[in-house]
């Protein structure tokens, strides 16, 4: 079995070990997307992660899902995550970025703009803003038009990432967003050659895969997807056939990685994308439970099953020394879940504190 803290290689990347840190959106960001500095201290704070994934970062403004989330469309953006990523450089820690588009989890309280989608289907759920949670609006059903100028702003906005510093960026094909908007079928009602069967539902995400990679590299582009996930009201009814297609689409890109959200080393599905797919797969496991032990036998299941690398999210959150502590079998800080987004400031963010701190 392959020791999670042993050296692992992801391209031409040497990582320490392979335990990643997974997209976390957090809220400490300008109201313009714009990252802060104390952004720039979280993420170094955490750079002995053997790669950080940085928080999804929008490609456009209609993209944004709700205030201070970070943004990656202006020379401002840039600038901004070009500190955050040189703090986690000198902090010795390598980042990608993912590029997520919020589609019809938006509201035009945030953005100013209507929400687009690939149907006209609500968010059945309210959506927070400043003005607190509200109502989601009807989406616009994206046109031809705003399909291509989408992938262009994924395209532009992963050259912008590189320049900014990043090793490379993820397709957010996940968690209820616009590309797994298309993706489900209850999302995307449309009748032309992006909607109906699995094998036209998965066309978007390609085609943003695609642009993605033939503007920075193969080799700095991953993609993040859910098989099965219901988050931000998604109802797959062909998960089974639907994540094969995509992947047989992406198999022979020679992507970085697959990225596979709350994979489960007994699940049929998870079995077969891990065979079909001949590169590296990353794997995010369930975690009901916060402690060293818990978290140490989730990453040994996760590698024992296939996967290459493990992404963590929420304990990576509370221990910024997560993998010191894994290896001394230390006890891990507990999350405090208050404070994980919509709040802004230190708390729950800066100020968990590391092992040398006690």
């Amino acid at each position: 079995m392959t020791d999670f803290l042993a050296p692992a290689r992801l391209g031409q990347l040497t990582l320490p070990h392979h335990l990643l840190m997974a997209p976390l959106t957090r809220n400490r960001a300008e109201a313009d997307g714009t990252p802060t500095p104390l952004m720039a201290e979280y993420y170094a704070q955490r750079a002995s992660a053997g790669l950080i994934i940085g928080e999804a970062a929008t490609p456009n403004a209609v993209g944004q899902t709700y205030p201070d989330i970070a943004a990656l469309h202006t020379d401002r953006h840039t600038d901004g995550w070009r500190k955050v990523t040189e703090a986690v450089r000198a902090a010795g820690g390598h980042m990608f970025l993912q590029l997520q588009h919020g589609g019809r989890v938006s509201h035009p309280a945030t953005t100013g703009l209507t929400p687009v989608a690939p149907s006209a289907v609500p968010l059945p759920e309210t959506i927070f803003t400043r003005q607190g949670h509200l109502p989601a609006p009807v989406p616009r059903a994206m046109t031809s038009d705003d399909i291509r100028a989408t992938v262009a702003d994924f395209a532009a906005a992963a050259r912008r990432a590189v320049d900014a510093g990043f090793e490379g960026v993820e397709v957010h094909s996940a968690n209820g967003h616009l590309l797994h908007q298309f993706l489900a079928g209850n999302t995307n009602r449309r009748t032309d050659a992006y909607g109906g069967p699995p094998e036209r539902r998965v066309r978007f995400t390609v085609e943003v895969t695609e642009a993605v990679a033939d503007a920075i590299g193969a080799g700095r582009t991953g993609v993040r997807i859910s098989p099965g996930g219901t988050v931000n009201g998604i109802q797959e009814d062909d998960t089974a056939a639907l994540y094969p297609a995509l992947v047989h689409r992406l198999r022979d890109l020679g992507l970085a990685y697959l990225h596979v959200v709350r994979a489960d080393p007994g699940d049929e599905l998870y079995r077969r994308l891990r065979a079909d797919w001949p590169g590296t797969l990353i794997g995010n496991p369930v975690l009901t439970d916060l402690t060293t032990e818990a978290v140490a036998r989730a990453a040994r299941e996760m590698l024992a099953s296939g996967a290459d690398l493990v992404a963590l999210g929420r304990p990576y959150i509370a221990n910024p020394d997560l993998v010191t502590r894994l290896r001394r079998g230390a006890p891990l800080n507990p999350l405090r879940e208050r404070y994980l987004m919509y709040v802004g400031g230190a708390d729950g963010y800066t100020d968990y504190p590391a092992l040398v701190d006690r």
